[in-house]
C-alpha cells in the first residue's frame, strides 16, 4: 500500500474512532515516508498509541512531534506538544517528566505574542493541577479561575471543561462539595457537547466518578458511569480506560445486589487491564478484590488488594476490612487507622464507615462514636446531602448505639436507616440493617421479632453468596450448619453422612438422583469440602447427625 494511501486511512480511523487500525496505518506509512511523519500526523498516531493503551509510544511519538515543529521554529506546534506531554505524563504517574515539559512548554509560550488559550493550556493548566495535587488548593482554585477567564474570552471548550473540572475537583476536595459538583456538572456538559479530545474526556470521566463515589453522591455517579459506557461502546478498539469504565460498573452493580453481573464487569476490567489498560491497574483489582471479599474468598480478596496497592494507591478501605473479616481485628485496627490519620478530608469520608465497623469489632467504642460523629456531622454540614450520606450516617449511628447499649435508639435508628437502604435498592447494607435490628430485638428480649429480622437478613445473604456475612449471623444465632445452606441443603448432608447413595437420598426426599447431586456439588462447594468422608466428617463436629 502506498504510504499516501494508508495515511488516508489512519486519518479516516482516527476520525470513526478505530484506534487500532490508526495506530497500524500510521505507523506503516511512518515506515515508508521519506522524513517520517509529519507534525499533526505525528499527534493523531500519539493520541491513537495512548488510547491502546501504548503510553511510552504514545509519548515518543509526541517528542517527535515536538521536535518536528522545533526543526520549523513553530513555536505554537511545538508548545502545544510540550503542553499534551506534560499531562499525558502527569495522568500516567511521570511526575518528573511532566515538570520538564511543563517548563519546556512555558518558555515556548513566552515567545508567543498572542498564546491565548494555548498559553492557558500549557502555562496554567499543569500548573494548577500540580498546585491541586499537593494540597494547595486556594492556589488551584485561583489558577483555575484564571484559565476559566481565558476559556470565555476564545472560547475554547476544552480549556473551559479543563478549568470546571480543576475547579470542581480542589472544591470537593476541601468539602465544598454543592460548588464542586456544579462546577463538574458543568464540565460534563461540556463533554456532552462533543468538542473536547478523547484523551481529556477518559481522564476527566475516570475522575469524576471517583469524586462522585467519595462525596456519597450516587445519582451522579450513576448517571456519569452510564454516560462513560455510552462514551465507550462505539469505541471496541480502546483500551486505556475502557476497564476503569467497567469496573465503576461493577462497584454499583456490587452495591445494588446483582453479584454474579458485578463479577462479570470485574472481569471484563481486569482483561482489559491485561490488555494494557494502564489506568485500570487499582480500580479493576481493588472491585475484583471486593466482590472476593464479601463472598468469603479471602486468599484471592487478599492478592488483588495486593496488586491494588502495587499501582501506587491505597488499598483502603478493603483491606482493612479483609482483615477484620479473616479473624485478625487488631492489625485491622492498626492499618485502617494509620490510614485514615494520613488521609485528607475527601478521603477520610469515605473511610469513615469501615472506621466504625472496625473500632466496634475490637471494641473501642468510642473511637467508633467519634468517628460515627463525623459522619453526622459531615450530614448536617452539608446544604442538601445525599441519599447515600444520609443513609450511611445513619447506620454508622445505629451500630454505635447498640455497642454503646442505647437499645430504644439504635432501634429507631437502625429502622431509619433499613429504610433508606431500601429506597437505593441496596439489598447487602439492608440486610446488614435487618440484622442489626434483630440484635437490637434480642437485646429487649424481643425473641420473635428478633428471629423475623434475622432469617429476612439470611436469605439476602444466602442469595447473594455472602459467606462471611452468613457465618457472622450463624455464629450470633447459633445456626449449627454455619448459616450457609438452605433447608433442603442440610437435609441432604444429614442423609449423605448416614452413608446412603445419592439414589437413596432421593427416595427419602422425593427428589431425583440428579437434584441430589447439584444439591451436593453446592454443599461442597459452599462448605469447601471435596468428599463425601469430609462431608460426614463436618456434619458430625457441627451436630448434624
Amino acid at each position: 500500500m502506498a504510504a499516501s494511501d494508508a495515511l488516508a486511512l489512519a486519518r479516516s480511523a482516527v476520525a470513526a474512532q478505530r484506534w487500532r487500525e490508526a495506530c497500524d496505518r500510521f505507523a506503516e506509512a511512518g515506515s515508508t515516508l521519506v522524513g517520517g511523519l509529519t507534525g499533526p500526523d505525528l499527534e493523531l498516531f500519539a493520541t491513537s498509541l495512548f488510547l491502546r493503551g501504548r503510553c511510552e509510544p504514545s509519548f515518543d511519538a509526541l517528542t517527535a512531534a515536538h521536535e518536528y515543529w522545533i526543526a520549523r521554529d513553530d513555536a505554537l506546534g511545538a508548545a502545544r506538544t510540550a503542553g499534551r506531554l506534560a499531562l499525558e505524563l502527569l495522568e500516567a504517574g511521570e511526575v518528573a517528566r511532566t515538570a520538564s515539559w511543563a517548563a519546556q512548554g512555558t518558555r515556548l509560550i513566552d515567545r508567543l505574542a498572542e498564546p491565548d488559550s494555548l498559553g492557558g493550556f500549557v502555562a496554567l493548566v499543569p500548573a494548577a493541577l500540580t498546585a491541586m495535587f499537593v494540597g494547595d488548593i486556594d492556589d488551584a482554585v485561583r489558577r483555575f479561575d484564571e484559565i476559566a477567564v481565558i476559556a470565555e474570552r476564545t472560547g475554547d471548550r476544552e480549556l473551559a471543561a479543563h478549568a470546571a473540572f480543576g475547579r470542581g475537583k480542589s472544591l470537593t476536595t476541601i468539602g465544598r462539595t454543592a460548588e464542586g459538583f456544579a462546577s463538574l456538572d458543568r464540565m460534563m456538559a461540556i463533554l456532552a457537547e462533543g468538542e473536547v479530545s478523547p484523551t481529556t474526556t477518559c481522564v476527566f470521566y475516570r475522575a469524576t466518578l471517583d469524586i462522585a463515589l467519595e462525596g456519597f453522591d450516587l445519582d451522579r455517579a450513576e448517571a456519569w458511569t452510564d454516560s462513560f459506557a455510552r462514551w465507550c461502546l462505539p469505541q471496541p478498539e480502546l483500551i486505556a480506560y475502557s476497564g476503569q469504565c467497567h469496573a465503576y460498573r461493577a462497584q454499583l452493580l456490587l452495591l445494588h445486589g446483582e453479584w454474579a453481573e458485578a463479577a462479570g464487569a470485574a472481569a471484563l476490567a481486569e482483561e482489559r487491564l491485561r490488555a494494557g489498560d494502564f489506568t485500570a491497574g487499582f480500580v479493576a483489582d481493588y472491585q475484583l478484590a471486593e466482590l472476593h471479599r464479601l463472598r468469603g474468598e479471602f486468599r484471592r480478596s487478599e492478592d488483588h488488594y495486593r496488586r491494588a496497592a502495587q499501582s501506587g494507591w491505597d488499598p483502603q478501605p478493603g483491606l482493612a476490612l479483609l482483615l477484620a473479616a479473616a479473624g485478625d481485628p487488631g492489625a485491622a485496627q492498626k492499618m485502617i487507622r494509620r490510614s485514615s490519620a494520613g488521609a485528607g478530608e475527601a478521603t477520610r469520608r469515605r473511610l469513615l464507615p469501615a472506621v466504625v465497623d472496625i473500632e466496634i469489632v475490637t471494641g473501642d467504642v468510642a473511637a467508633a462514636r467519634r468517628a460515627a460523629d463525623d459522619l453526622n456531622e459531615l450530614r448536617r454540614s452539608t446544604p442538601t446531602p445525599t441519599p447515600l450520606l444520609v443513609a450511611t450516617a445513619i447506620a454508622a449511628d445505629a451500630h454505635v448505639l447498640l455497642a454503646e447499649g442505647d437499645a430504644p435508639k439504635a432501634l429507631e435508628a437502625a429502622e431509619r436507616a433499613r429504610s433508606a437502604w431500601s429506597a437505593l435498592n441496596f439489598p447487602f447494607e439492608e440486610a446488614r440493617c435487618r440484622e442489626l435490628l434483630g440484635r437490637v430485638h434480642a437485646a429487649r428480649t424481643d425473641s420473635d421479632a428478633a428471629s423475623t429480622e434475622f432469617e429476612a437478613a439470611r436469605a439476602v445473604f444466602l442469595a447473594l453468596g455472602a459467606r462471611p456475612a452468613l457465618t457472622a449471623l450463624a455464629e450470633l444465632t447459633g445456626d449449627r450448619t454455619a448459616g450457609v445452606l438452605t433447608p433442603r441443603e442440610v437435609e441432604v448432608l444429614r442423609l449423605v453422612s448416614t452413608g446412603l447413595t445419592n439414589r437413596a437420598v432421593g427416595a427419602r426426599l422425593s427428589l431425583s438422583e440428579k437434584t441430589v447431586a447439584r444439591h451436593l456439588s453446592n454443599i461442597f462447594g459452599k462448605l469447601g469440602l471435596s468428599s463425601r468422608s469430609a462431608a460426614t466428617a463436618y456434619a458430625y463436629q457441627h451436630g448434624l447427625l
